[in-house]
C-alpha cells in the first residue's frame, strides 16, 4: 500500500496562526476574558437572588470545602475562597468547553449557542448548589438561577463574538 502525499493529513500547520503559540496564549486570554464576563453578569443575577432569599452564597463555601480549604483557611474566609473557585471555572473550563462545542449548540449566534450552553450548565449548578429552599424561594431559586446560566453564557458569547470579528485575534 502506497502513501500518497494527498492522503496524509497534517494534525497542525506551522504557518496557521491559530497553531502557534501565541494564537494558542491568544485564545485562552478571549476564553478567560469571556468566562470573566460572564461570571460577573452571573453573579450579578445571584445577588439578586440572595436578596429576595432564593439562594445562599454560603453554598460557594462548599466548594472550599471539597478540597479542605478549611483546614487550611479556617472557616472564615471559605465562602470567597469558594467564590474565587467559582470564578476559576467559569474563566477556564466553562469558556474552553464551550469553544469546543458551540458550533454543535442551537442557535444563530455565539449569544445565542451561549443561552443553550447555559442552560446545560444550570442543570449541574441547580443541583449542586441548592440549600433548602421550599415554596417560593424554591421556584425563584430555580428561575433565577436559570437566567444567571443564561446571562453567563450570553456574555460569554457575546465576548467571543466580539474578539472573533477583530482581525488580530484567532479565535
Amino acid at each position: 500500500m502506497s502513501t500518497d502525499e494527498s492522503d496524509t493529513k497534517t494534525v497542525a500547520d506551522p504557518t496557521d496562526p491559530a497553531d502557534s503559540l501565541k494564537g494558542v496564549i491568544v485564545d485562552g486570554v478571549v476564553g478567560a476574558a469571556g468566562g470573566f464576563v460572564g461570571t460577573a453578569l452571573m453573579t450579578v443575577v445571584l445577588l439578586i437572588a440572595q436578596g429576595l432569599g432564593a439562594f445562599e452564597t454560603a453554598s460557594f463555601a462548599d466548594l472550599a470545602r471539597l478540597i479542605a480549604l478549611q483546614d487550611v483557611l479556617g472557616e472564615g474566609p471559605l465562602q470567597a475562597a469558594g467564590y474565587l473557585i467559582f470564578l476559576a471555572g467559569g474563566m477556564t473550563t466553562w469558556p474552553l468547553l464551550f469553544a469546543s462545542v458551540e458550533a454543535y449548540l442551537p442557535g444563530g449566534t455565539m449569544a445565542q449557542r451561549g443561552i443553550s450552553f447555559g442552560t446545560v450548565l444550570w442543570t449541574g449548578f441547580v443541583i449542586a448548589f441548592y440549600a433548602g429552599q421550599t415554596g417560593t424561594a424554591l421556584y425563584l431559586y430555580v428561575a433565577l438561577t436559570l437566567v444567571a446560566h443564561w446571562v453567563y453564557g450570553f456574555g460569554l458569547g457575546l465576548v467571543f463574538t466580539y474578539f472573533s470579528t477583530r482581525p488580530d485575534t484567532l479565535v
